[in-house]
C-alpha cells in the first residue's frame, strides 16, 4: 500500500445490526494488527472496544443519532456523554436533514453546535454527518458552513445506509468549503483502494468503511455492508 493510503486514514466500521461481540472482538483484532485510525461501532459495543483497545493508540469511534439523525437534540447530547463515559473518543452525529429540508437552519446549527459542546467539553472530538445522498449542493455547502464556523473536526459524507454513499464530487465540494483545517470523512461504497485514493485525492483525510483490510492489503472486499 502506498503512503497516500496510510493504514491512519481508516476508521475500521462495523455497524450492522447483526453484529455479534465475536465479530467486535475480530474487528478490533484487525485495527490493532493494521495500526487503523480507529474502530467505528454502534455505541453499546463501545465499552467492548475500549477494553480490547485500551493499551493501543487505536481510538474507539461511535455513532450518535444512528442512522437517520432524526432524535432529539438533548437525546443526541446523552447519547454522546454516555459513550463518552464507556470510552469513545470520536463521534459521528448524524444531522437531522428533515431540519435542512425544512429550511430550518437554527435548528441545525443548534443541533450540531450543541453537541460539539458537550462532546468538545470531554475531549473528544465531533464528525458531523451531512448524508450528501440526500442533499443538493447548495445544502452540502450550508452545512459545511456552519460545520467550519462551529468549528468541528470533521464533516462527513454518509452514514453508509442512506441511497449512496461518498463521491469525489462531494469530498472536493466539503474540502473547498470547510478549508484546510477541518477533517473532511469519506464514508459510503469505499471497498478497494482505488476507490480510496479517489477520496483521499478529492481531499479526504479519513475513510470510513469496512473494508480496511482489503483496502490495505489488496485484497478483494465484500461487496455488501458500509
Amino acid at each position: 500500500m502506498n503512503a497516500e493510503l496510510s493504514s491512519k486514514l481508516i476508521d475500521h466500521t462495523l455497524l450492522k445490526a447483526e453484529a455479534s461481540k465475536d465479530d467486535i472482538k475480530k474487528l478490533c483484532d484487525e485495527a490493532k494488527k493494521y495500526d487503523f485510525a480507529s474502530v467505528c461501532v454502534n455505541p453499546s459495543y463501545v465499552a467492548q472496544s475500549y477494553a480490547l483497545l485500551k493499551d493501543t493508540d487505536v481510538k474507539v469511534c461511535t455513532v450518535i443519532g444512528f442512522p437517520l439523525g432524526a432524535t432529539t437534540t438533548a437525546t443526541k447530547v446523552f447519547e454522546a456523554k454516555e459513550a463518552i463515559e464507556n470510552g469513545a473518543t470520536e463521534l459521528d452525529m448524524v444531522i437531522n436533514n428533515g431540519a435542512v429540508k425544512s429550511g430550518d437552519w437554527d435548528y441545525v446549527r443548534n443541533d450540531i453546535s450543541k453537541l460539539n459542546t458537550a462532546v468538545s467539553e470531554k475531549g473528544a472530538l465531533l464528525k458531523v454527518i451531512i448524508e450528501t445522498s440526500l442533499l443538493s449542493d447548495e445544502e452540502k455547502v450550508k452545512i459545511c458552513e456552519i460545520c467550519k464556523d462551529i468549528n468541528v473536526g470533521f464533516v462527513k459524507t454518509s452514514t453508509g445506509f442512506g441511497t449512496a454513499g461518498a463521491t469525489a464530487h462531494d469530498v472536493s465540494l466539503m474540502r473547498k468549503t470547510v478549508g484546510e483545517n477541518i477533517g473532511v470523512k469519506a464514508s459510503g461504497g469505499i471497498r478497494d483502494a482505488n476507490a480510496a485514493r479517489e477520496m483521499v485525492a478529492a481531499g479526504a483525510n479519513r475513510l470510513g468503511t469496512s473494508a480496511g483490510v482489503a483496502i490495505v492489503t489488496g485484497a478483494e472486499s465484500s461487496k455488501t455492508g458500509y
